[in-house]
């Protein structure tokens, strides 16, 4: 008999739980197997396969040019390290907007070939059918309201959202409708926390925040930010808890010294 405990896998039932209880809910990006089995052995709830991979991975200034191979590859990395978190996956720019039969095989590649748990998409009534369909399908969906991402180009800037009656009773209305579709939970990004207060009071699923205040059911960094791997970025949301830019920078000038001065590597460094 083995005296090792089974882990317990987060499932969208277990969100649902922590909601009801009380219990924040704590997810973090990730991108790579070395840091998701990290971020797994912590205790993270929710990881999510960022469409910000974009951003941090591969040095795009929006998350619009990743495609969905590269993000089938990403979350396929993420889920062989994850063995107690919930794994979801941005749906990228351009898999689902518009045609919703796209967005449903974009979903079955995201679940089939990554192994993925549920799958994320920006927006909220224009976004509908694609919604409808992927749940239909038996495909666990998070919504995302607020600022999204993808639409950066029409917003043409990255500030707080909602904050005119108008696009936060939008935001409203938007909520009610992606949890009457069947979402387990809605990421909201870069609203007043007033606004993430009343949306959350007013659902019955889960809210993960971004900038959207302490009221949400959960929250949400970036995790080369929150582990400060970048450089310069400090919005107001974001707490840094390490500062791993100079760190790393740090012990590679300490490698390259030692290199350059042969003593690296000394004799018990080698065969």
């Amino acid at each position: 008999m083995s005296v090792h405990k089974e882990i317990k896998r987060v499932t969208t039932f277990s969100l649902q739980e922590m909601k009801q209880k009380g219990e924040r809910i704590a997810m973090l990006t990730a991108y790579d197997y070395s840091m998701a089995t990290i971020l797994d052995d912590a205790g993270v709830d929710v990881l999510l396969v960022g469409d910000s991979a974009s951003n941090v991975m591969a040095g795009h200034e929006t998350t619009l040019p990743i495609t969905l191979d590269q993000m089938i590859y990403h979350a396929a990395s993420v889920v062989r390290a994850a063995k107690r978190a919930f794994v979801v996956v941005d749906l990228p720019f351009g898999s689902y907007q518009g045609n919703s039969k796209e967005a449903l095989s974009s979903a079955i590649r995201i679940m089939k070939e990554a192994g993925a748990h549920g799958v994320k998409l920006e927006g909220g009534i224009e976004i509908m059918d694609s919604v409808q369909r992927i749940i239909t399908a038996g495909i666990p969906v998070m919504g995302h309201l607020g600022l999204t991402p993808q639409s950066i180009y029409k917003f043409g800037t990255y500030t707080v959202r909602a904050k005119e009656e108008a696009e936060a009773n939008k935001l409203r209305t938007d909520a009610l409708a992606l949890q009457e579709a069947g979402c387990f939970a809605i990421v909201m990004e870069k609203i007043p926390a007033q606004l993430g207060k009343d949306v959350t009071e007013s659902l019955d699923i889960p809210t993960i925040g971004i900038g959207a205040g302490g009221y949400c059911d959960g929250q949400v960094l970036v995790v080369n930010d929150m582990l400060g791997l970048t450089k310069g970025f400090r919005p107001r949301f974001l707490r840094q808890y390490l500062n791993l830019y100079e760190e790393i920078k740090g012990a590679t000038a300490g490698y390259i010294a030692d290199v350059k001065s042969n003593d690296f590597p000394n004799e018990k460094e080698q065969y």
